[in-house]
Protein backbone atom coordinates (compact mmCIF):
# COMPACT_ATOMS: atom_id res chain seq x y z
CA UNK A 1 0.00 0.00 0.00
CA UNK A 2 1.54 3.54 -0.70
CA UNK A 3 1.76 6.17 1.48
CA UNK A 4 -0.95 8.31 -0.10
CA UNK A 5 -3.42 5.20 -0.19
CA UNK A 6 -2.79 4.94 3.87
CA UNK A 7 -3.42 8.68 3.97
CA UNK A 8 -6.74 8.30 2.72
CA UNK A 9 -7.53 5.07 4.25
CA UNK A 10 -7.07 7.25 7.58
CA UNK A 11 -8.87 10.07 6.55
CA UNK A 12 -11.64 7.90 5.52
CA UNK A 13 -11.75 6.19 9.04
CA UNK A 14 -11.91 9.55 10.72
CA UNK A 15 -15.16 10.51 9.26
CA UNK A 16 -16.84 7.50 10.95
CA UNK A 17 -19.69 5.60 9.66
CA UNK A 18 -22.61 8.60 9.25
CA UNK A 19 -19.85 10.40 6.86
CA UNK A 20 -19.19 7.30 5.54
CA UNK A 21 -22.67 6.74 4.69
CA UNK A 22 -23.18 10.09 3.47
CA UNK A 23 -20.34 9.14 1.23
CA UNK A 24 -22.00 5.73 -0.34
CA UNK A 25 -24.84 7.89 -0.80
CA UNK A 26 -23.32 10.55 -3.01
CA UNK A 27 -21.97 7.95 -5.06
CA UNK A 28 -24.54 6.16 -6.28
CA UNK A 29 -26.65 9.34 -7.09
CA UNK A 30 -24.27 10.99 -8.87
CA UNK A 31 -25.02 14.15 -7.12
CA UNK A 32 -22.63 16.65 -4.84
CA UNK A 33 -20.99 15.06 -1.21
CA UNK A 34 -22.94 14.98 1.71
CA UNK A 35 -22.59 18.78 3.36
CA UNK A 36 -21.25 17.09 6.87
CA UNK A 37 -17.81 16.27 5.89
CA UNK A 38 -15.23 17.43 2.93
CA UNK A 39 -14.94 14.74 0.58
CA UNK A 40 -11.28 13.31 0.81
CA UNK A 41 -9.46 13.24 -2.22
CA UNK A 42 -5.69 12.57 -3.21
CA UNK A 43 -3.87 13.73 -5.61
CA UNK A 44 -1.77 10.62 -7.24
CA UNK A 45 1.57 10.35 -9.36
CA UNK A 46 4.83 9.42 -9.00
CA UNK A 47 6.41 10.67 -5.79
CA UNK A 48 10.15 10.20 -7.39
CA UNK A 49 11.87 11.17 -10.63
CA UNK A 50 15.76 10.41 -10.77
CA UNK A 51 17.18 11.93 -13.77
CA UNK A 52 20.00 10.15 -15.46
CA UNK A 53 23.34 11.77 -17.35
CA UNK A 54 23.63 8.81 -19.69
CA UNK A 55 19.96 8.45 -21.16
CA UNK A 56 16.93 10.34 -22.70
CA UNK A 57 15.43 9.68 -19.37
CA UNK A 58 12.40 7.84 -21.49
CA UNK A 59 10.44 8.48 -24.25
CA UNK A 60 10.98 12.22 -24.82
CA UNK A 61 7.78 12.62 -25.86
CA UNK A 62 6.33 10.90 -22.86
CA UNK A 63 5.93 12.64 -19.22
CA UNK A 64 7.65 10.39 -15.76
CA UNK A 65 4.30 11.58 -13.80
CA UNK A 66 1.11 11.24 -14.59
CA UNK A 67 -0.88 13.23 -12.61
CA UNK A 68 -4.50 12.31 -11.26
CA UNK A 69 -7.45 12.88 -8.61
CA UNK A 70 -8.35 9.39 -6.58
CA UNK A 71 -11.59 9.41 -4.99
CA UNK A 72 -13.47 7.24 -3.05
CA UNK A 73 -15.90 5.00 -4.11
CA UNK A 74 -16.19 1.93 -6.65
CA UNK A 75 -15.08 2.62 -10.04
CA UNK A 76 -17.49 2.64 -13.05
CA UNK A 77 -17.18 -0.17 -15.20
CA UNK A 78 -20.09 -0.19 -17.02
CA UNK A 79 -21.77 1.60 -20.14
CA UNK A 80 -23.05 4.93 -20.74
CA UNK A 81 -22.27 8.08 -18.60
CA UNK A 82 -19.98 7.53 -15.60
CA UNK A 83 -21.92 8.82 -12.86
CA UNK A 84 -20.52 11.85 -11.01
CA UNK A 85 -18.98 11.16 -7.14
CA UNK A 86 -18.50 15.37 -6.55
CA UNK A 87 -20.12 18.24 -8.72
CA UNK A 88 -17.97 21.81 -8.37
CA UNK A 89 -15.11 23.60 -9.57
CA UNK A 90 -11.95 22.52 -8.00
CA UNK A 91 -8.35 23.54 -8.31
CA UNK A 92 -4.80 22.18 -9.00
CA UNK A 93 -1.12 23.86 -8.72
CA UNK A 94 1.41 22.69 -9.65
CA UNK A 95 4.57 24.85 -7.96
CA UNK A 96 7.56 23.38 -9.83
CA UNK A 97 10.26 26.36 -8.71
CA UNK A 98 11.54 24.03 -6.71
CA UNK A 99 13.99 22.53 -9.75
CA UNK A 100 15.24 26.02 -10.87
CA UNK A 101 19.07 25.17 -11.45
CA UNK A 102 18.07 21.54 -11.17
CA UNK A 103 16.05 20.62 -14.56
CA UNK A 104 13.85 21.34 -16.94
CA UNK A 105 9.73 20.92 -16.37
CA UNK A 106 7.11 20.45 -19.04
CA UNK A 107 3.63 21.31 -16.95
CA UNK A 108 0.24 20.51 -17.76
CA UNK A 109 -2.45 23.21 -18.00
CA UNK A 110 -1.96 26.71 -18.22
CA UNK A 111 1.56 27.40 -16.67
CA UNK A 112 3.41 30.59 -15.84
CA UNK A 113 7.11 29.44 -15.88
CA UNK A 114 7.51 27.03 -13.13
CA UNK A 115 3.79 27.00 -12.02
CA UNK A 116 1.12 25.81 -13.40
CA UNK A 117 -2.91 25.82 -12.33
CA UNK A 118 -5.24 22.92 -13.85
CA UNK A 119 -9.04 23.59 -13.21
CA UNK A 120 -11.95 21.04 -13.27
CA UNK A 121 -15.29 20.38 -11.84
CA UNK A 122 -16.49 16.98 -12.42
CA UNK A 123 -15.38 13.99 -9.91
CA UNK A 124 -15.41 10.26 -10.63
CA UNK A 125 -14.93 7.46 -8.31
CA UNK A 126 -11.30 5.86 -8.29
CA UNK A 127 -8.36 7.35 -10.80
CA UNK A 128 -9.29 6.55 -14.47
CA UNK A 129 -11.28 9.15 -15.23
CA UNK A 130 -9.58 12.29 -13.11
CA UNK A 131 -6.60 12.54 -15.12
CA UNK A 132 -4.76 16.08 -14.50
CA UNK A 133 -2.33 16.14 -16.75
CA UNK A 134 1.37 14.66 -17.33
CA UNK A 135 4.67 16.53 -16.17
CA UNK A 136 7.61 16.12 -18.77
CA UNK A 137 11.47 16.46 -16.87
CA UNK A 138 14.59 16.62 -18.44
CA UNK A 139 17.79 18.08 -18.02
CA UNK A 140 18.79 21.23 -18.13
CA UNK A 141 22.52 22.78 -18.97
CA UNK A 142 23.15 23.85 -15.18
CA UNK A 143 22.12 19.95 -14.10
CA UNK A 144 24.81 18.01 -12.15
CA UNK A 145 25.16 15.10 -10.26
CA UNK A 146 24.07 14.91 -7.08
CA UNK A 147 21.68 18.41 -7.19
CA UNK A 148 18.32 17.80 -5.95
CA UNK A 149 14.52 19.42 -5.92
CA UNK A 150 11.23 19.01 -5.46
CA UNK A 151 7.50 19.73 -7.20
CA UNK A 152 4.38 20.64 -4.83
CA UNK A 153 1.54 19.54 -6.25
CA UNK A 154 -1.90 20.89 -4.28
CA UNK A 155 -5.66 21.57 -4.66
CA UNK A 156 -8.30 23.12 -3.72
CA UNK A 157 -12.44 23.16 -4.03
CA UNK A 158 -15.08 23.52 -2.24
CA UNK A 159 -16.64 20.66 0.17
CA UNK A 160 -13.05 18.48 -1.00
CA UNK A 161 -10.15 17.76 1.12
CA UNK A 162 -7.30 17.45 -0.99
CA UNK A 163 -4.13 15.39 -0.01
CA UNK A 164 -1.28 16.96 -1.98
CA UNK A 165 1.66 15.10 -3.50
CA UNK A 166 5.49 16.03 -3.17
CA UNK A 167 7.92 15.00 -6.41
CA UNK A 168 11.23 14.86 -5.12
CA UNK A 169 14.02 15.04 -8.12
CA UNK A 170 17.58 13.80 -8.02
CA UNK A 171 20.16 14.34 -10.92
CA UNK A 172 22.96 11.80 -11.07
CA UNK A 173 22.33 9.25 -8.68
CA UNK A 174 22.95 5.91 -8.46
CA UNK A 175 21.58 4.18 -12.01
CA UNK A 176 21.49 0.26 -11.17
CA UNK A 177 21.61 -1.88 -15.05
CA UNK A 178 20.86 -5.34 -14.98
CA UNK A 179 23.36 -7.87 -16.62
CA UNK A 180 22.12 -9.30 -19.66
CA UNK A 181 20.64 -12.95 -19.87
CA UNK A 182 20.73 -15.95 -22.37
CA UNK A 183 18.28 -18.81 -22.58
CA UNK A 184 19.79 -21.60 -21.69
CA UNK A 185 20.14 -24.58 -24.78
CA UNK A 186 18.13 -27.48 -24.61
CA UNK A 187 15.82 -26.51 -21.93
CA UNK A 188 12.73 -28.33 -21.92
CA UNK A 189 9.11 -28.15 -19.56
CA UNK A 190 10.07 -30.08 -16.16
CA UNK A 191 13.52 -28.94 -15.99
CA UNK A 192 15.52 -26.48 -13.77
CA UNK A 193 18.28 -24.05 -14.93
CA UNK A 194 20.55 -21.38 -13.13
CA UNK A 195 21.33 -18.23 -14.03
CA UNK A 196 23.97 -15.84 -13.52
CA UNK A 197 22.91 -12.31 -12.67
CA UNK A 198 24.61 -9.38 -12.31
CA UNK A 199 24.35 -5.56 -11.46
CA UNK A 200 26.27 -2.57 -12.54
CA UNK A 201 25.93 1.43 -10.84
CA UNK A 202 26.50 3.51 -13.94
CA UNK A 203 25.14 6.69 -12.15
CA UNK A 204 26.99 9.36 -10.34
CA UNK A 205 26.71 8.73 -6.71
CA UNK A 206 27.05 5.35 -4.65
CA UNK A 207 23.26 3.24 -4.03
CA UNK A 208 23.69 1.97 -0.41
CA UNK A 209 22.07 -0.90 -0.57
CA UNK A 210 19.78 -2.26 -2.96
CA UNK A 211 16.96 -5.01 -3.64
CA UNK A 212 17.02 -7.75 -6.18
CA UNK A 213 13.32 -8.50 -7.76
CA UNK A 214 13.11 -11.58 -9.14
CA UNK A 215 9.68 -12.71 -10.97
CA UNK A 216 7.85 -15.73 -12.99
CA UNK A 217 4.72 -16.40 -14.49
CA UNK A 218 2.23 -19.07 -13.56
CA UNK A 219 5.31 -21.66 -15.05
CA UNK A 220 8.15 -21.12 -12.93
CA UNK A 221 9.03 -21.16 -9.78
CA UNK A 222 12.49 -20.68 -7.54
CA UNK A 223 12.96 -23.51 -5.63
CA UNK A 224 16.20 -22.30 -3.05
CA UNK A 225 14.88 -19.80 0.10
CA UNK A 226 17.92 -17.79 0.67
CA UNK A 227 18.20 -16.23 4.32
CA UNK A 228 18.02 -12.79 3.19
CA UNK A 229 15.20 -13.27 0.48
CA UNK A 230 11.38 -13.22 0.66
CA UNK A 231 8.84 -15.12 -1.39
CA UNK A 232 5.33 -14.57 -2.67
CA UNK A 233 3.03 -16.40 -4.41
CA UNK A 234 0.13 -15.46 -6.21
CA UNK A 235 -1.54 -18.38 -7.53
CA UNK A 236 -5.39 -17.57 -8.17
CA UNK A 237 -7.23 -15.12 -9.75
CA UNK A 238 -6.66 -13.53 -13.25
CA UNK A 239 -4.11 -15.88 -14.87
CA UNK A 240 -2.57 -13.24 -16.79
CA UNK A 241 -1.20 -11.95 -13.19
CA UNK A 242 -0.37 -15.38 -11.28
CA UNK A 243 3.08 -15.18 -10.82
CA UNK A 244 6.09 -16.18 -8.26
CA UNK A 245 8.37 -12.86 -7.17
CA UNK A 246 11.16 -13.34 -4.48
CA UNK A 247 12.87 -10.29 -3.11
CA UNK A 248 16.31 -10.06 -1.63
CA UNK A 249 17.79 -7.41 -0.15
CA UNK A 250 21.88 -6.40 -0.05
CA UNK A 251 22.39 -3.61 2.92
CA UNK A 252 26.31 -3.30 0.92
CA UNK A 253 27.24 -0.04 -0.98
CA UNK A 254 27.40 -0.27 -4.64
CA UNK A 255 30.46 1.98 -5.72
CA UNK A 256 29.37 4.48 -8.83
CA UNK A 257 30.90 2.78 -11.52
CA UNK A 258 31.32 -0.41 -10.53
CA UNK A 259 29.66 -3.84 -11.22
CA UNK A 260 28.81 -6.95 -9.19
CA UNK A 261 27.61 -10.47 -8.86
CA UNK A 262 25.63 -12.91 -6.97
CA UNK A 263 27.56 -15.56 -5.05
CA UNK A 264 25.24 -18.03 -5.90
CA UNK A 265 23.62 -18.59 -9.68
CA UNK A 266 19.71 -18.25 -9.43
CA UNK A 267 17.82 -21.54 -9.80
CA UNK A 268 14.84 -21.90 -11.88
CA UNK A 269 12.21 -24.48 -11.91
CA UNK A 270 9.53 -24.88 -14.78
CA UNK A 271 6.28 -26.77 -14.60
CA UNK A 272 5.42 -29.57 -16.45
CA UNK A 273 2.73 -27.30 -18.55
CA UNK A 274 5.21 -24.02 -18.52
CA UNK A 275 5.61 -22.60 -22.59
CA UNK A 276 6.88 -19.14 -23.35
CA UNK A 277 6.46 -18.11 -19.45
CA UNK A 278 8.36 -15.04 -18.67
CA UNK A 279 11.41 -14.79 -16.02
CA UNK A 280 12.72 -11.47 -15.50
CA UNK A 281 15.22 -9.55 -12.88
CA UNK A 282 15.91 -6.07 -11.72
CA UNK A 283 18.11 -4.33 -9.04
CA UNK A 284 16.98 -1.19 -7.53
CA UNK A 285 18.22 0.96 -4.73
CA UNK A 286 17.27 0.08 -1.23
CA UNK A 287 15.63 3.22 0.26
CA UNK A 288 16.95 3.71 4.04
CA UNK A 289 14.80 1.47 6.07
CA UNK A 290 13.01 -0.41 3.46
CA UNK A 291 14.49 -4.03 4.07
CA UNK A 292 12.37 -4.65 7.04
CA UNK A 293 9.27 -3.36 4.94
CA UNK A 294 9.89 -5.42 2.52
CA UNK A 295 10.39 -8.97 4.36
CA UNK A 296 7.36 -7.86 6.05
CA UNK A 297 4.93 -7.92 3.55
CA UNK A 298 1.48 -9.33 3.69
CA UNK A 299 1.76 -13.27 2.40
CA UNK A 300 5.45 -13.35 1.86
CA UNK A 301 7.45 -15.97 3.18
CA UNK A 302 11.01 -15.04 4.47
CA UNK A 303 13.74 -17.95 3.57
CA UNK A 304 15.49 -20.27 5.97
CA UNK A 305 18.81 -20.90 3.80
CA UNK A 306 22.33 -19.22 3.49
CA UNK A 307 22.47 -15.64 2.50
CA UNK A 308 23.23 -14.28 -1.32
CA UNK A 309 26.02 -11.88 -1.27
CA UNK A 310 27.15 -9.20 -3.98
CA UNK A 311 30.73 -9.59 -5.35
CA UNK A 312 32.74 -6.76 -7.09
CA UNK A 313 33.51 -7.98 -10.83
CA UNK A 314 36.40 -6.35 -12.33
CA UNK A 315 36.83 -5.32 -15.57
CA UNK A 316 33.13 -5.69 -16.56
CA UNK A 317 31.97 -4.42 -19.89
CA UNK A 318 29.30 -1.78 -19.43
CA UNK A 319 27.71 -2.78 -22.92
CA UNK A 320 26.36 -6.33 -21.38
CA UNK A 321 24.30 -4.51 -18.81
CA UNK A 322 20.90 -3.56 -19.69
CA UNK A 323 17.48 -1.94 -17.98
CA UNK A 324 15.41 -5.12 -18.80
CA UNK A 325 16.69 -8.31 -18.40
CA UNK A 326 14.16 -10.96 -19.15
CA UNK A 327 13.41 -14.80 -20.41
CA UNK A 328 10.37 -16.08 -22.27
CA UNK A 329 10.90 -20.00 -21.77
CA UNK A 330 10.65 -22.78 -21.75
CA UNK A 331 9.99 -22.63 -25.96
CA UNK A 332 9.91 -26.33 -26.81
CA UNK A 333 6.46 -27.19 -25.46
CA UNK A 334 3.51 -28.31 -27.23
CA UNK A 335 -0.29 -28.13 -26.59
CA UNK A 336 -3.11 -29.77 -28.77
CA UNK A 337 -6.12 -27.15 -29.62
CA UNK A 338 -9.25 -29.48 -30.39
CA UNK A 339 -12.48 -28.50 -32.55
CA UNK A 340 -15.28 -30.88 -31.68
CA UNK A 341 -18.75 -30.71 -33.63
CA UNK A 342 -22.36 -32.06 -32.94
CA UNK A 343 -25.18 -33.82 -35.12
CA UNK A 344 -29.01 -33.11 -34.61
CA UNK A 345 -31.89 -34.26 -36.85
CA UNK A 346 -34.69 -31.96 -37.52
CA UNK A 347 -38.20 -31.60 -39.81
CA UNK A 348 -38.64 -28.17 -41.55
CA UNK A 349 -38.99 -25.26 -39.79
CA UNK A 350 -37.92 -26.94 -36.28
CA UNK A 351 -35.05 -25.74 -34.29
CA UNK A 352 -32.61 -27.40 -33.11
CA UNK A 353 -29.87 -26.58 -30.70
CA UNK A 354 -26.18 -27.81 -31.23
CA UNK A 355 -22.54 -27.46 -29.49
CA UNK A 356 -19.20 -26.73 -30.39
CA UNK A 357 -16.40 -27.86 -28.28
CA UNK A 358 -12.83 -25.76 -27.65
CA UNK A 359 -10.22 -27.53 -25.68
CA UNK A 360 -6.66 -27.73 -25.16
CA UNK A 361 -5.39 -31.31 -24.40
CA UNK A 362 -1.69 -29.77 -23.27
CA UNK A 363 0.48 -30.95 -22.01
CA UNK A 364 1.20 -27.23 -22.60
CA UNK A 365 -0.60 -24.11 -21.28
CA UNK A 366 -1.00 -20.94 -23.63
CA UNK A 367 -0.63 -18.09 -21.43
CA UNK A 368 -0.59 -15.18 -24.24
CA UNK A 369 1.69 -12.99 -21.57
CA UNK A 370 2.88 -11.09 -24.35
CA UNK A 371 -0.26 -10.54 -26.26
CA UNK A 372 -2.19 -9.60 -22.90
CA UNK A 373 -4.78 -11.95 -23.31
CA UNK A 374 -5.31 -11.99 -26.98
CA UNK A 375 -8.09 -14.69 -28.49
CA UNK A 376 -7.74 -17.44 -30.67
CA UNK A 377 -10.86 -17.57 -33.37
CA UNK A 378 -12.46 -19.74 -35.24
CA UNK A 379 -14.99 -19.80 -37.89
CA UNK A 380 -18.59 -21.60 -37.48
CA UNK A 381 -20.46 -22.13 -40.37
CA UNK A 382 -24.15 -23.15 -40.54
CA UNK A 383 -25.59 -26.76 -42.76
CA UNK A 384 -26.96 -26.30 -45.55
CA UNK A 385 -30.61 -25.87 -45.85
CA UNK A 386 -29.72 -24.29 -41.84
CA UNK A 387 -29.93 -20.71 -40.74
CA UNK A 388 -28.58 -20.15 -37.19
CA UNK A 389 -30.69 -18.32 -34.89
CA UNK A 390 -29.16 -18.17 -31.89
CA UNK A 391 -25.29 -17.95 -31.26
CA UNK A 392 -22.89 -17.14 -27.76
CA UNK A 393 -22.22 -13.83 -27.20
CA UNK A 394 -18.57 -14.32 -27.94
CA UNK A 395 -19.37 -15.34 -31.66
CA UNK A 396 -20.07 -12.39 -34.87
CA UNK A 397 -21.07 -12.72 -38.02
CA UNK A 398 -18.23 -13.39 -40.19
CA UNK A 399 -19.52 -11.67 -43.13
CA UNK A 400 -20.39 -7.88 -43.53
CA UNK A 401 -24.11 -6.78 -43.77
CA UNK A 402 -24.58 -10.19 -43.62
CA UNK A 403 -23.27 -11.28 -46.74
CA UNK A 404 -21.49 -14.49 -45.28
CA UNK A 405 -24.03 -17.10 -42.98
CA UNK A 406 -20.79 -18.20 -40.81
CA UNK A 407 -19.70 -16.77 -37.83
CA UNK A 408 -16.40 -15.65 -35.93
CA UNK A 409 -16.17 -17.23 -32.35
CA UNK A 410 -13.59 -15.95 -29.81
CA UNK A 411 -11.86 -18.28 -27.33
CA UNK A 412 -10.75 -15.71 -24.58
CA UNK A 413 -7.00 -16.45 -23.46
CA UNK A 414 -5.16 -17.44 -21.07
CA UNK A 415 -6.22 -21.09 -22.06
CA UNK A 416 -5.23 -23.86 -19.03
CA UNK A 417 -3.80 -26.83 -20.00
CA UNK A 418 -6.71 -29.01 -19.58
CA UNK A 419 -8.92 -26.41 -20.82
CA UNK A 420 -12.68 -26.68 -21.76
CA UNK A 421 -14.82 -24.88 -23.74
CA UNK A 422 -18.70 -24.82 -25.21
CA UNK A 423 -20.20 -23.05 -27.31
CA UNK A 424 -24.16 -23.66 -27.94
CA UNK A 425 -26.10 -22.60 -30.93
CA UNK A 426 -29.40 -23.34 -31.95
CA UNK A 427 -30.26 -23.65 -36.36
CA UNK A 428 -33.10 -23.49 -37.97
CA UNK A 429 -33.87 -26.18 -40.25
CA UNK A 430 -35.66 -24.26 -43.37
CA UNK A 431 -35.34 -27.23 -45.65
CA UNK A 432 -33.85 -30.91 -44.65
CA UNK A 433 -30.86 -31.95 -47.01
CA UNK A 434 -29.56 -35.17 -46.00
CA UNK A 435 -25.97 -35.52 -44.16
CA UNK A 436 -25.73 -31.31 -44.60
CA UNK A 437 -22.59 -30.44 -42.91
CA UNK A 438 -21.64 -26.97 -41.48
CA UNK A 439 -17.75 -26.35 -41.13
CA UNK A 440 -15.95 -25.61 -37.90
CA UNK A 441 -12.14 -24.43 -38.54
CA UNK A 442 -9.43 -22.74 -36.78
CA UNK A 443 -7.87 -20.63 -39.40
CA UNK A 444 -5.06 -22.54 -41.56
CA UNK A 445 -1.94 -21.67 -39.97
CA UNK A 446 1.16 -22.88 -39.38
CA UNK A 447 1.24 -23.10 -35.98
CA UNK A 448 4.68 -24.96 -34.54
CA UNK A 449 3.34 -25.48 -30.64
CA UNK A 450 -0.35 -27.36 -31.96
CA UNK A 451 1.27 -31.18 -32.19
CA UNK A 452 -2.04 -32.41 -33.83
CA UNK A 453 -3.59 -29.92 -36.61
CA UNK A 454 -6.02 -32.36 -37.87
CA UNK A 455 -8.27 -31.86 -34.86
CA UNK A 456 -8.52 -28.61 -35.54
CA UNK A 457 -11.62 -28.94 -38.00
CA UNK A 458 -15.14 -29.95 -37.46
CA UNK A 459 -18.15 -30.60 -38.17
CA UNK A 460 -21.98 -30.00 -37.56
CA UNK A 461 -23.98 -32.65 -39.08
CA UNK A 462 -27.77 -32.45 -39.94
CA UNK A 463 -30.16 -34.85 -40.70
CA UNK A 464 -26.98 -37.45 -41.12
CA UNK A 465 -27.52 -40.68 -43.14
CA UNK A 466 -27.78 -43.87 -40.94
CA UNK A 467 -24.35 -45.28 -41.67
CA UNK A 468 -21.72 -45.67 -39.17
CA UNK A 469 -18.92 -42.88 -38.49
CA UNK A 470 -21.10 -40.13 -40.49
CA UNK A 471 -22.35 -38.10 -37.45
CA UNK A 472 -19.08 -35.36 -37.98
CA UNK A 473 -19.23 -35.07 -33.74
CA UNK A 474 -15.34 -35.35 -33.50
CA UNK A 475 -12.36 -33.50 -34.99
CA UNK A 476 -11.05 -34.18 -38.64
CA UNK A 477 -9.08 -33.53 -41.41
CA UNK A 478 -11.87 -31.38 -43.01
CA UNK A 479 -14.54 -34.09 -44.63
CA UNK A 480 -14.54 -35.11 -48.06
CA UNK A 481 -13.53 -32.32 -50.47
CA UNK A 482 -15.95 -33.58 -52.90
CA UNK A 483 -19.16 -32.90 -50.68
CA UNK A 484 -21.61 -30.23 -51.99
CA UNK A 485 -22.89 -29.25 -48.63
CA UNK A 486 -19.29 -28.53 -47.30
CA UNK A 487 -18.11 -25.22 -47.02
CA UNK A 488 -14.68 -24.92 -48.75
CA UNK A 489 -11.22 -24.31 -46.57
CA UNK A 490 -11.61 -20.83 -46.88
CA UNK A 491 -14.57 -20.72 -44.26
CA UNK A 492 -11.23 -20.04 -41.32
CA UNK A 493 -9.31 -17.28 -42.58
CA UNK A 494 -9.34 -15.43 -38.90
CA UNK A 495 -7.29 -15.19 -35.77
CA UNK A 496 -6.62 -13.14 -33.16
CA UNK A 497 -8.07 -9.52 -32.25
CA UNK A 498 -9.08 -8.35 -28.77
CA UNK A 499 -10.97 -10.19 -26.26
CA UNK A 500 -13.36 -8.29 -24.26
CA UNK A 501 -13.49 -7.79 -20.77
CA UNK A 502 -15.77 -10.51 -19.68
CA UNK A 503 -14.35 -13.43 -22.21
CA UNK A 504 -10.59 -12.30 -20.35
CA UNK A 505 -11.85 -12.32 -17.12
CA UNK A 506 -13.83 -15.32 -16.73
CA UNK A 507 -11.48 -17.68 -18.85
CA UNK A 508 -8.72 -16.49 -16.57
CA UNK A 509 -10.28 -16.08 -12.92
CA UNK A 510 -13.61 -16.96 -12.36
CA UNK A 511 -15.12 -20.24 -11.59
CA UNK A 512 -16.05 -22.68 -14.09
CA UNK A 513 -19.90 -23.35 -15.22
CA UNK A 514 -22.35 -21.43 -17.43
CA UNK A 515 -21.24 -17.99 -18.61
CA UNK A 516 -25.28 -16.26 -17.90
CA UNK A 517 -24.95 -13.33 -20.14
CA UNK A 518 -22.91 -15.10 -23.12
CA UNK A 519 -24.12 -18.65 -23.50
CA UNK A 520 -20.29 -19.78 -23.46
CA UNK A 521 -20.20 -22.40 -20.67
CA UNK A 522 -16.67 -22.89 -19.54
CA UNK A 523 -15.75 -26.44 -17.77
CA UNK A 524 -12.50 -28.32 -16.54
CA UNK A 525 -10.06 -25.98 -16.11
CA UNK A 526 -11.44 -22.52 -17.09
CA UNK A 527 -9.38 -20.58 -19.66
CA UNK A 528 -8.19 -19.92 -23.00
CA UNK A 529 -5.05 -18.01 -24.50
CA UNK A 530 -2.63 -17.09 -27.63
CA UNK A 531 1.02 -17.84 -27.87
CA UNK A 532 3.57 -15.83 -26.26
CA UNK A 533 6.92 -13.74 -27.17
CA UNK A 534 7.70 -13.61 -30.63
CA UNK A 535 5.58 -16.56 -31.15
CA UNK A 536 2.19 -14.61 -31.23
CA UNK A 537 0.79 -15.39 -34.27
CA UNK A 538 -0.62 -11.88 -36.43
CA UNK A 539 -3.12 -13.45 -38.63
CA UNK A 540 -5.79 -10.42 -39.77
CA UNK A 541 -9.30 -11.03 -39.16
CA UNK A 542 -11.39 -8.89 -41.55
CA UNK A 543 -13.89 -7.24 -41.79
CA UNK A 544 -16.18 -9.19 -39.06
CA UNK A 545 -13.38 -8.66 -36.29
CA UNK A 546 -13.12 -4.89 -37.24
CA UNK A 547 -16.71 -4.54 -36.68
CA UNK A 548 -16.88 -6.86 -33.39
CA UNK A 549 -14.09 -4.69 -31.97
CA UNK A 550 -15.96 -1.41 -32.49
CA UNK A 551 -19.10 -2.66 -31.17
CA UNK A 552 -17.47 -4.20 -27.63
CA UNK A 553 -15.23 -1.07 -27.23
CA UNK A 554 -16.81 0.36 -24.67
CA UNK A 555 -16.87 -2.25 -22.15
CA UNK A 556 -12.88 -2.02 -22.61
CA UNK A 557 -11.51 -1.28 -19.26
CA UNK A 558 -7.54 -0.03 -18.90
CA UNK A 559 -4.92 -2.28 -19.35
CA UNK A 560 -0.10 -6.72 -17.97
CA UNK A 561 3.40 -9.88 -15.35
Amino acid sequence: MTQQARRLRARLAALGAVGATALAAAGVQGAAHAAEAPLPVVITGEDRVDLSLHSDNGDPTEPQVDLRIDVPGEEFEGDGEVPSVHRGEYTIRIDARGLRGVAKADLPCEADGLVAVCTGYDLYAGTTFNRVGGIRLDLSDDSETGDTGKIVVTGEGEGLDFTPLTVDVRVGGPELLNRELSAPDGLKAGDDFELPLGVMNVGGLPAEGTVLRLLGSRGLSFPDAYGNCSSSEINTGDLLRQRTEVLCTFPGTLDAGAAYRLSRQVRVQTADFALNDIFSYSFDPLEPGEEKKIHRGEGRRQGSGPDLTLERVADADPARYTEYAELDLPRTNTYDLELTGASASGEAGEKVEVEIGFRNNGPAWIGGLRSGGEPFTFTVAPPAGATFTRTPERCTPAGVNGSDPAYLCFAPTPMLEDARLTFPFELRVDRVVEGAKGRVALPDWDNPYDSDPANDVAWIVLNAAEEPGDDGTGGSDGGPSDDPTAPGSGDGDGSGGDADDEGTGSASGGGSGDDADGGLALTGAQGVGLLGGAAVLALGLGAAVVAYQRRRAGRDGEAAV
